[in-house]
């Protein structure tokens, strides 16, 4: 199966899934975000191994932060990551690795939070009062519609690399494309709504455009550093979990933030 048909197979079986379980709410945003926190924790520990995480302690700390987001909000989301930081040390304490302690409780730290709070934004977002649901669609698609728009609006007329060294790909015409599809897909998706005014939708739109792809270049930055090109191939063409949310992991608590701001 060509890449490219294995991407369309995986859209085709996932985006109806996401969309289902933020059409649904509750427990189904959490669940869906669970499983793929465990999976992107996965790839994380498989990329950094060099580092020798404490694994253990990454998977409860991320784990507890989606868990913490859906029971009690964000300050039982931060509770539960942070839960990573004593639970590495202990584990340090009792390991055999000669790994120096600040890399190997970094490390694990590092993925707990990178990746529990990233998608704990997912049911902080659809717990939003009554336009939760709305709030959640309209970050998830401004994410998808900048990630494709700056994709193909590289490939066309990209000339000048933003980040040549870590992301060589990705042009500065890419992601003004990109930029430019994010806030608009936030407008119309929040026009005459009665959620947000103008001015905030379009607040809304800018803060994606600019934390996403951040998150993508942090990302690979990290594969640039473990010298690996994706982080797995769960996902056929498409990669790994963590290919995939990367841009996810900052737009979405960048995303949630403002919302509370704004209300």
């Amino acid at each position: 199966m060509s890449s490219f048909v294995s991407r369309l197979v995986v859209a085709a079986i996932g985006l109806p899934l996401v969309l289902g379980a933020v059409y649904l709410g509750g427990w189904w945003v959490a669940g869906l975000a669970l499983a793929a926190t465990a999976i992107a924790l996965h790839e994380y520990w498989i990329l950094v191994r060099a580092l020798r995480p404490l694994a253990a302690a990454g998977y409860v700390g991320g784990l507890l932060a989606v868990l913490g987001a859906q029971l009690g909000g964000i300050d039982w989301a931060v509770g539960g990551m942070l839960a990573a930081l004593p639970l590495a040390f202990l584990l340090k304490l009792v390991s055999d690795t000669r790994q120096a302690a600040t890399t190997s409780i970094g490390a694990t730290v590092l993925g707990a939070s990178w990746v529990g709070i990233g998608l704990a934004s997912l049911p902080l977002i659809r717990d939003i009062g009554a336009h939760g649901r709305l709030a959640l669609f309209t970050v998830l698609l401004a994410v998808w519609a900048g990630d494709t728009f700056a994709y193909f609006g590289g490939r066309l007329l990209g000339r000048h690399r933003m980040a040549p060294l870590t992301s060589p790909g990705k042009t500065w015409e890419g992601v003004l494309f990109g930029t430019a599809a994010t806030v608009f897909v936030a407008f119309v998706a929040l026009y005459k709504q009665h959620f947000l005014s103008i001015p905030q939708s379009l607040l809304l739109g800018a803060a994606i455009a600019v934390a996403a792809p951040l998150g993508d270049l942090f990302e690979s930055l990290l594969k640039r550093d473990m010298e690996v090109k994706d982080s797995g191939r769960i996902l056929g063409g498409h990669g790994g979990m963590l290919d995939r949310v990367d841009a996810l992991l900052f737009a979405g608590p960048a995303a949630y933030f403002c919302l509370l701001a704004f209300a």
